[in-house]
């Protein structure tokens, strides 16, 4: 599990609302999510900008269930 400062870092990904996002999830669920999300979580700042803008905000479809479960979480923030 990563130190809090440095998923708010990686969390900042130069694109408003994909930042918000991410930090709404971080600030708001992270810490009490169970440490199998929070892995999932902390893999998922490793997607690469544009696949995780069209998850997150274009609602293409992630590739296994547990991520699915994790965005909607997140859109959910």
């Amino acid at each position: 599990m990563e130190a809090p400062a440095k998923l708010r870092w990686r969390c900042r990904r130069g694109t408003r609302e994909l930042d918000l996002l991410l930090q709404g999830y971080l600030d708001r669920a992270y810490c009490v999510a169970a440490p199998e999300e929070q892995k999932l979580f902390e893999e998922l700042l490793t997607i690469e900008d544009n696949l995780l803008i069209a998850y997150l905000l274009e609602n293409v479809s992630a590739p296994t269930l547990p991520l699915k479960t994790l965005i909607l979480k997140i859109q959910g923030c």
